[in-house]
């Protein structure tokens, strides 16, 4: 692929969305901010980004219309990026909101992280990287990410745990299944190593 790579990214009106698309500019991508259904579909990758409750998220996502887009986009194999709540979005349930649905990409439930430290965890986490991947393609065994949040995904399925933090005790920060990749973390305020994900985000979806 000789142009940039055009990544979709999710609007749904949700949070400071335009963080994910910038960045992902900055990295090599063309990066829109779209509600289009054929640009979505035209798209090399898809980002779901997110801040907030999942259960308005959800609600936000199904209002705006993307609900379906998104599950085709991950269906068809295209490079798929979920972001903080956009992450928890692509869980089956939260027990942030026991009465919401999510997405059920990745089967399992979103959980609340310790009371036995500070909700949310507002700061900069080393990652323990688990599982090998192309998105830590040249990041270090253990690089610092930047998190806001008070809860983490747990799959049923264990062998999708790409990365761990400790925070109060271990938890689950990062993910894979087939070709959704997705991050409790902000790899968007994650200074160089944030980027240095972002960019191999773009590379592969240049190959897609």
């Amino acid at each position: 692929m000789t142009r940039p790579p055009r990544i979709a990214v999710l609007d749904y009106g949700i949070g400071n969305l335009r963080s994910a698309q910038k960045a992902l500019e900055r990295v090599g991508a063309q990066a829109t901010l779209t509600t289009s259904h054929s640009q979505i579909t035209a798209a090399d990758a898809v980002v779901l980004p997110g801040v907030g409750a999942f259960g308005s998220c959800m609600d936000a996502l199904r209002s705006a219309d993307l609900e379906d887009v998104t599950l085709r986009s991950i269906r068809s194999g295209k490079p798929f990026l979920g972001i903080c709540v956009g992450m928890q979005m692509l869980f089956t349930r939260s027990e942030e909101d026991p009465n919401a649905t999510g997405l059920d990409v990745f089967s399992g439930n979103v959980r609340w992280i310790p009371t036995t430290v500070p909700r949310p965890q507002m700061q900069w986490n080393q990652l323990d990287i688990v599982k090998s991947d192309a998105m830590f393609k040249g990041l270090d065994p253990n690089p610092w990410m930047y998190f806001v949040h008070s809860l983490h995904g747990v799959p049923n399925d264990e062998s999708q745990v790409a990365a761990t933090v400790q925070y109060g005790a271990k938890l689950n920060v990062a993910f894979r299944k087939e070709n959704v990749f997705a991050t409790q973390f902000h790899p968007e305020k994650s200074a160089a190593d944030g980027l240095a994900l972002l960019r191999n985000f773009v590379l592969v979806a240049s190959r897609s």
